[in-house]
């Protein structure tokens, strides 16, 4: 390319039109940390728009990091009256989704039949876990139960591996029904006498959710409504599971063009000998990273000196995102926190 593009998020915050901001990367790199950093410059940069964080990970980390009690429903973070939280489970919301395909007794043959058929496709977990949770955002009402709209929603998502699943959902649903039509076929008397009605009724229901799956998809594959930013940290393991994100991500269509490296020592201490070598190898690979992705937002993120716990701290914090970090000018940062 013939010109560097700058080392922040400045383009994603000053985004009109985003609506979907997904935040992923291997597990213990930060996500969490950068997907609240992203949520509140959002908030911050955009004070007459409604933004919701939402956590799918099963750790759920937002209300450590936050210091605030978070659940399965939209709660507003304290101090921040345009940012909302939620962390949900998404293997909860795929047991919903199953007691919703009837409530026959468990001794009824169709239902065991299907409960086979969809166990057998990899990822249809992950992919209905996926749209119940969409469902769950969409019926989140207020005090008044007027239904919440929210101009953009973060994903703090699970570690890489079960995060673009839910991309593989409309081919996975297709091959379901096909499986379905086939056994119907094959089986169908029997299973008119064992309940023709009910078997139209989960057909229905199938070809209903892949019609919303692919809807959401192709939002997701627009880049002027949605992006995935990668987080990772300056080591072997994590360059090179992000560089796997990265394909993937590409292989469905998906924008991502900014990646978060976190933990950077930077060379602001010259006594600490460990901390000199630790430089020393983490610009090995920061040197790899410009290397490999010159067209991508690369925003380097220092180490602090404690943990970022609550909005005062990660408000500090996440202004990096957007002003790069200096060691000369910020150093002193690094050990301004307030201990949570």
């Amino acid at each position: 390319m013939d010109f560097e593009l700058e080392p922040s998020l400045k383009s994603v915050i000053d985004h009109e039109s985003l609506k979907w901001i997904f935040v992923g990367g291997k597990g213990g790199v930060g996500k969490t940390t950068t997907s609240s950093s992203v949520a509140i410059q959002l908030a911050l940069a955009n004070p007459n728009k409604n933004y919701l964080l939402i956590s799918t990970d099963p750790a759920h980390n937002l209300s450590d990091a936050f210091c605030q009690k978070f659940g399965k429903d939209a709660r507003k973070v304290e101090g921040m009256d345009n940012l909302s939280c939620m962390e949900i489970d998404p293997s909860a919301s795929m047991q919903e989704l199953q007691a919703s395909f009837g409530e026959s007794d468990g001794n009824d043959p169709l239902k065991s039949i299907m409960g086979d058929v969809s166990s057998s496709i990899p990822g249809i977990d992950e992919g209905l876990s996926f749209m119940e949770v969409m469902k769950h955002i969409k019926n989140q009402t207020s005090e008044d139960n007027e239904v919440i709209k929210y101009d953009t929603i973060i994903f703090d998502t699970a570690p890489t591996g079960h995060t673009l699943r839910f991309l593989q959902l409309p081919t996975t649903l297709g091959k379901l029904l096909s499986k379905f039509n086939e056994l119907s076929g094959t089986l169908g008397p029997l299973m008119n006498m064992m309940g023709g009605n009910q078997k139209q009724e989960i057909f229905a229901k199938l070809k209903d959710l892949q019609e919303q799956v692919s809807e959401v998809n192709k939002q997701f594959q627009d880049p002027e409504l949605t992006t995935f930013i990668c987080v990772c940290i300056s080591e072997f393991l994590s360059l090179y599971e992000t560089e796997r994100l990265i394909q993937e991500l590409i292989s469905y269509n998906m924008d991502v063009n900014s990646i978060v490296v976190n933990q950077l020592l930077f060379s602001d201490d010259h006594d600490c000998q460990r901390c000199k070598a630790r430089w020393k190898m983490q610009t090995k690979y920061l040197d790899q990273m410009d290397e490999l992705y010159e067209d991508y937002h690369v925003v380097k993120m220092p180490l602090l000196g404690m943990e970022i716990r609550g909005v005062d701290n990660l408000k500090k914090f996440s202004k990096f995102l957007i002003e790069p970090y200096d060691p000369k000018k910020d150093g002193a940062l690094v050990f301004d926190l307030e201990e949570k």
